[in-house]
């Protein structure tokens, strides 16, 4: 513990230096073996060649200086000339902490009495201390959260510094796939960029990485036509989290270098917030897919009944100004607060990432967003022309065709909702702002209609009862053919949005 502490930071943001120091100073406060007045000399970093660090110490009373190297245990041992019947020893020990997910790092010391320090570790003459295991508990939810990435295509992949067995232990405990198919750092370094981009393709388990390497497997993954998200803390894992797609830092342990180069910052270090964000970006893209349709589909009607009469040359307009503006009241909020807050559909997990070559509305959104406000226009339009046809006066049937285009125009916000469930179903799902929307809506719908002031402004006729249900049904039969389409493409397992 000694050691493992002098080869350690003194102000540590790594867990693992974390660990040792808590430990160190818990167990050893008041000893000797604490040495907070001595002064580093030199840092020997670890490469790829060598897997392991170490610090050069200088005490205010002693001559020598006093090495501690920690690191992995095979590098350690290389560096302590460990001979082959001592190699087997600690690799049996090592393979036995690492198979209970134990992170494993050994630990040596060595003494040094001239005066310049050599440039390599191989030149002190180090003698093994021992090996110290560390368990880093899987988080709760951890696994349900892999499960949950599977379910939506995406693809995790582990790069670690550990020995390849804790790897794999760890794997197979949250899930991970193909968890026995394992790269290891120094494997990596064999490799060219196009053999990486094959291997890459089918493993998932890096282990023995060092920060380096991390940018050379997001590059083979970028070079695969994937999409990359790459999660990193340390100054080292800065070039990494700048290649990939969407850099994630974490905000707890991460440094400032990390947090600069990233998209975003984790606040909680939690793997699980990253797919509570996935979640919720689908949410907001198929929110802002049907807050879209909505505005093509409702502005077809008022387009259409708006330019029928000047095209047939009618002394009267069917909609003026003034219920444009009504309805731009209604369309506003329904836009910017309904859909808004609208929850994420039940199959939200379930759906492979989209294909981002492809547009935000595609071809299929536009022909049935095209189909919806035709349909509302054909039957606002249709029942001016019944009341017409029947002998009723023009304000009378542009009352008629205006309440029908409003009530079409708040199925239109229903069935936009959910293109996946009904309007029956996603009516159980709560969200304030649509009751406000419609509720106002029917309100000053009732006001405009009833209020003789109001009513002479918008130029309408007085409705009765059995009108107010004709422009109800005539409302909802604009939506009807697209709320049967949900069910039939529910039970073809196709998603609508897509």
């Amino acid at each position: 513990m000694e050691y493992s502490l002098l080869a350690s930071q003194k102000d540590p943001f790594d867990p693992m230096e974390k660990a040792l120091k808590d430990l160190g100073y818990e167990k050893l406060s008041n000893t000797e073996h604490i040495h907070d007045n001595w002064t580093l000399i030199q840092e020997y970093s670890l490469s790829i060649e060598l897997l392991a660090l170490s610090h050069v110490w200088k005490s205010p009373e002693g001559k020598d200086y006093i090495v501690a190297a920690k690191g992995a245990p095979e590098s350690i041992g290389d560096l302590c000339h460990l001979n082959n019947d001592e190699i087997n020893r600690v690799k049996q020990i090592v393979n036995e902490m690492a198979s209970q997910g134990l992170r494993v790092i050994g630990v040596a010391k060595a003494k040094f009495k001239k005066e310049n320090l050599p440039p390599e570790q191989h030149d002190f003459q180090f003698k093994f201390v021992g090996l110290i295991g560390l368990n880093d508990p899987i988080r709760q939810g951890v696994t349900k959260a892999i499960k949950e990435c599977y379910s939506a295509g995406i693809r995790i992949v582990m790069i670690t510094g550990d020995y390849p067995i804790t790897a794999k232990c760890i794997a197979q405990d949250i899930g991970l796939r193909n968890p026995d198919n394992i790269l290891t750092g120094i494997e990596l370094a064999e490799l060219n960029s196009e053999v990486l981009r094959e291997k890459v393709k089918d493993i998932n388990i890096f282990a023995r990485i060092i920060p380096e390497q991390k940018l050379k497997i997001v590059n083979a993954l970028k070079m695969n036509n994937e999409i990359v998200a790459m999660t990193g803390d340390g100054v080292n894992d800065a070039p990494a989290l700048k290649s990939a797609h969407i850099g994630i830092a974490m905000g707890e342990r991460g440094t400032d270098v990390a947090r600069e180069a990233s998209s975003l910052v984790l606040v909680n270090d939690n793997f699980i917030s990253i797919v509570d964000a996935v979640k919720m970006g689908r949410r907001i893209f198929d929110n802002l897919k049907k807050a879209m349709a909505y505005i093509i589909s409702v502005h077809i009607p008022i387009m259409g009944l708006s330019f029928i009469p000047i095209i047939l040359k009618w002394e009267e307009m069917i909609l003026l100004p003034v219920h444009i503006v009504f309805l731009e009241l209604l369309i506003d909020p329904a836009c910017s607060v309904v859909f808004e807050a609208e929850e994420a559909e039940s199959d939200i997990m379930v759906r492979n990432p989209r294909d981002i070559s492809k547009s935000m509305l595609g071809k299929r959104i536009v022909f049935l967003t095209l189909l919806q406000g035709i349909m509302s226009f054909l039957l606002s339009f249709g029942v001016f022309k019944i009341s017409i046809f029947i002998g009723q006066q023009f304000s009378e049937a542009r009352t008629l065709a205006f309440i029908t285009l409003i009530i079409s125009n708040i199925f239109l916000i229903l069935t936009n909702r959910n293109w996946t469930e009904t309007i029956f179903t996603s009516m159980r799902t709560k969200n304030a702002a649509l009751i406000w929307v419609v509720a106002g809506a029917l309100v000053f719908l009732g006001i405009i209609i009833y209020v003789p002031f109001f009513r002479e402004l918008f130029h309408f006729k007085f409705m009765h009862f059995l009108d107010l249900i004709t422009c109800m049904i005539a409302g909802f039969v604009t939506v009807l053919w697209f709320e049967l389409l949900k069910v039939i493409a529910k039970k073809k397992n196709l998603n609508l949005l897509e």
